[in-house]
């Protein structure tokens, strides 16, 4: 074997410390010549394999023909076969340890073939030209705790599709032409980042892309992976982030992917109460096995720093965190001080966390995790999980209860709105309204409102409004800033045909007149992490369902006033405490942007305060001032 391509004794020794970050440079398929020959090197890790050889459609699938040598004590095989090229499919065939036959897809494979196959496909991602130099170069200048961030979160297959034809029945976009579609529109609206769902190559469309099968490919659904670096380029030319969902917490359990991957469990714990969840009939990664913490921490920084992708949205954080979660008793394993916290998967979160942020700053991690669990945004060396950002799952099951409710009972549940003021401070939040609460019969944003269609979108406005003044990042699943009506399927594409009512027409430019706010006035957003920049004006309004609140700038200049009527109670007379004696010029109402209407405090006691100003408040009526 030539010297270039090798699984050396370094290699080795860092794959066996979790620590070789580029490893996917290693394992896997990569079209190399030696002297005068044309082939490709491939290598895969599988150390209890009597027997391992690469099959594919340069060899006929032959078992024998290209049997590969076992590179050292830690278990990679690997071989050079001439005269493989770029394009072919091709598979690990595997005699188990107690000589199983297993025809293995890659798990370190860059591409894939269109499900319903699962051969990998010899590709060279490192040939593509990259065009995204000004992002990259002032992307460590991006901070999270102080930069407006507006998440736009997208199911490519079915944000928008082409009609059926012999040669696309499903209508998908290519990654290139989603990419420029996506970024119109997210200009447009006033986005500052998507987030992309299923991108991570997965076998069945109904899993939504969190059953993953090719960590390293970018799904065949819409094109190569060239195609798909394309697609990040050009959003990075529009100055649009991207973020990928990922998946380390489960995997499925398909004969081609890396359950049982060399007849034992090699990624997954062999013991059955540590290695599955029951409730989702997946295999769960054995985080203390340092060769599997590393083809994790490699692959998010593949996508960072090969894809250039800006973060990463962990899934499922929950589950990694508690050994009993979603188990009964007698189906979990405690940790050795016999409780219920998962100490491998800890380490294994500070660790990612550490390396993926230490080496890319102005990216960002960011946990979907539904508990109370302490610190997921604090640093590693405090003892935190070392997360930038945290989704907060408590304010989205609190507003949508609320929101809900039939006006008449919202003075009855007036502190679900406050709540989560209470420990707004105590992480680093994103507030969501994603895809899981728009799908299984939970309705879409608009359906869950109460009343007539009508009430439904003043109702969405106010919510929307409210959501939009509250500290926290922001992220809007596609479809509910125009009113979609259905629920989410990853079967068809969003219904645009709505945007021909002007009700759907209104809401869209209404969210985008609050997006504009949210972008331009650093209160909404500067301030997320620091208390002296919320002020409740009224938190005890609960009879009247009316909340007033400040945002107060950095700069103290440019503070906002928020007011949010829950009810369909106009308030003519309706009177609000401020904190200073000054103007305050009406940005926006009900129907969006407003022609800056300017309002003068006087010295009149109300909300506990020496100042206010009179203001007529219509039924669900909201107001942003600025002073």
């Amino acid at each position: 074997m030539g010297e270039r391509m090798q699984f050396t004794e370094l290699d080795q020794y860092l794959f066996g410390q979790a620590t070789h970050y580029d490893l996917y440079k290693k394992l896997g398929a990569h079209p190399v010549s030696y002297g005068r020959q044309k082939g490709v090197y491939f290598a895969v890790w599988a150390p209890n394999a009597q027997y391992v050889s690469v099959i594919g459609e340069f060899n006929d699938w032959d078992t024998q023909a290209n049997p590969m040598e076992k590179a050292g004590p830690i278990g990679v095989f690997q071989v050079f076969v001439p005269g493989a090229r770029e394009g072919q499919l091709y598979k690990f065939y595997i005699v188990g340890m107690h000589g199983e036959e297993l025809y293995k897809a890659d798990p370190y494979a860059n591409a894939a073939e269109m499900r319903p196959g699962t051969a990998s496909r010899i590709t060279d991602i490192s040939s593509y030209k990259w065009n995204d130099g000004v992002w990259m170069k002032n992307r460590p200048r991006f901070n999270e705790k102080k930069d407006a961030m507006a998440i736009y979160e997208v199911h490519p297959g079915s944000w928008m599709k082409h009609p059926s034809t012999e040669d696309n029945r499903e209508g998908f976009f290519n990654y290139r032409e989603f990419g420029e579609m996506l970024a119109k529109y997210v200009k447009e609206m006033g986005y500052t980042h998507v987030e992309l769902m299923g991108i991570a190559e997965h076998p069945f469309d109904g899993s939504w892309g969190y059953q993953v099968t090719g960590y390293y490919a970018p799904t065949s659904r819409y094109g190569t992976p060239q195609d798909f670096k394309y697609m990040v380029d050009y959003l990075h030319r529009q100055k649009i982030g991207v973020i990928l969902d990922w998946v380390p917490a489960h995997f499925p359990k398909d004969a081609h992917g890396l359950a049982n991957f060399d007849g034992t469990a090699v990624y997954e714990h062999e013991d059955p109460r540590q290695g599955e969840h029951p409730d989702w009939g997946t295999k769960i990664y054995n985080y203390g096995r340092p060769e599997v913490k590393n083809f994790l921490i490699a692959n998010a920084l593949f996508w960072i720093e090969e894809c250039h992708v800006d973060g990463l949205r962990v899934d499922a954080v929950a589950s990694m965190l508690y050994l009993d979660y979603g188990k009964s008793d007698g189906q979990w394993v405690a940790n050795k001080y016999g409780g219920n916290e998962n100490l491998e998967a800890i380490e294994f979160f500070k660790h990612l966390n550490t390396v993926v942020l230490g080496r890319n700053h102005g990216t960002v991690m960011i946990a979907e995790e539904s508990t109370a669990w302490p610190k997921v945004t604090g640093k590693a060396e405090d003892g935190g999980l070392g997360f930038s950002l945290k989704w907060n799952m408590g304010w989205m099951n609190d507003f949508l209860e609320y929101m809900k409710l039939d006006p008449y009972f919202r003075k009855d549940n007036h502190n679900k709105m406050t709540f989560a003021i209470t420990y707004a401070y105590s992480e680093k939040y994103v507030l969501v309204l994603s895809h899981d609460e728009v799908v299984h019969l939970k309705c879409s944003m608009l359906s869950k409102m109460p009343g007539e269609l009508e009430d439904k979108f003043k109702n969405l406005k106010a919510g929307y409004t409210f959501m939009m003044g509250h500290p926290g990042k922001k992220l809007l699943f596609m479809g509910q800033d125009f009113g979609q009506l259905r629920e989410w399927s990853e079967e068809r594409e969003l219904d645009w045909f709505l945007l021909q009512e002007k009700e759907h027409r209104d809401l869209q430019s209404f969210v985008k007149d609050l997006l504009y706010i949210y972008r331009k006035y650093p209160a909404v957003h500067a301030t997320d992490n620091d208390p002296q920049g919320f002020e409740w004006i009224n938190a005890d309004d609960a009879y009247r369902s009316i909340f007033s609140f400040v945002r107060k700038s950095p700069t103290k200049r440019n503070n906002l006033l928020f007011i949010c009527n829950f009810t369909p109670v106009a308030r003519p007379d309706y009177r609000v405490g401020v904190p200073r004696l000054k103007q305050y010029t009406q940005l926006m109402d009900e129907n969006g942007r407003t022609g800056k209407k300017v309002f003068r405090a006087v010295k009149q006691e109300c909300d506990n305060r020496p100042y206010s100003f009179a203001y007529p408040l219509p039924a669900y009526g909201i107001a942003i001032f600025q002073y």
